[in-house]
């Protein structure tokens, strides 16, 4: 019984499409992870490639397909081959992926030294085209910042609360996960851990008292790190905190290579 390839068909209005594909598909992956080799986890995967002027659809079932040959390994290492991949089975001439994952460390308490695990948000955004690829490798890190301000006006105590940390990096050479949560944690008042006992719990309260930051100190000090890495080209930096004594969140952000803001035109001029 042959069945018709109606997405083969002419459309009715012949414009070329920039993307289309799939998303929210979530799927079981294992991604690279240094101290283990690799990790099994599960990503929410948006697929695409674009479609031209003269073809009524994409075949959707045929990413699925390609993600299926990958399943074993889905890294930094091999985006590339998935992504040509896309690109032949839908005779396309651009392919996107995006992945969002959940990534857990063993991470010890800083005094007892009691392991547990530490859940971070990671991702790879990815696209091929002309035979170039374009990478970007991120993770969201939780930390804990204590308020200068605050403590530079109270008699006693001052104001903390848990933040996020977002770095993305395009980069010449292969950079671990691990190495881009280290960069976090160091430039935040303390780390957060999943699991703290007394004397762990007065460690991290001291430390981040000892060593207050602003959401803007938080995404410097971070920058200045990822600026020593010859092998990162590109980079955005975002701090945001859910702030404690007020209403609103407190954010700032970097991406190098940095604006020129000087050279354009004020309102007020």
């Amino acid at each position: 019984m042959k069945l018709p390839d109606v997405q083969s068909l002419e459309p009715s209005y012949q414009l070329p499409i920039e993307k289309v594909g799939i998303k929210n598909l979530r799927y079981p992956i294992k991604v690279l992870d240094r101290v283990r080799g690799f990790q099994a986890t599960v990503g929410e995967f948006n697929l695409y490639v674009d479609l031209p002027s003269h073809f009524k659809g994409t075949h959707m079932s045929r990413f699925i397909e390609v993600l299926n040959e990958f399943k074993e390994e889905i890294h930094v290492k091999n985006i590339n081959e998935i992504l040509k991949k896309l690109k032949k089975r839908l005779n396309a001439k651009s392919a996107h992926l995006e992945v969002y994952f959940p990534y857990f460390i063993e991470k010890k308490a800083p005094i007892t030294g009691i392991p547990s695990l530490m859940e971070y948000q990671a991702f790879m955004i990815a696209s091929l085209s002309k035979r170039k690829t374009d990478l970007i490798l991120g993770v969201k890190v939780p930390v804990m910042t204590l308020c200068p301000c605050s403590k530079s006006i109270s008699e006693y105590g001052a104001h903390n609360q848990r933040g996020i940390v977002t770095v993305a990096i395009r980069s010449k050479k292969f950079i671990w996960l691990e190495e881009l949560i280290e960069i976090a944690e160091e430039s935040a008042s303390s780390p957060v851990y999943p699991l703290l006992k007394r004397p762990d719990e007065k460690y991290v309260t001291e430390r981040a008292y000892e060593n207050p930051k602003f959401v803007e100190d938080v995404v410097r000090g971070v920058a200045s790190k990822l600026l020593k890495r010859k092998e990162i080209y590109w980079f955005t930096v975002e701090a945001e905190n859910m702030e404690s004594i007020h209403g609103h969140n407190a954010y700032a952000c970097i991406t190098y290579p940095f604006k020129d803001y000087s050279s354009e035109s004020s309102i007020s001029k």
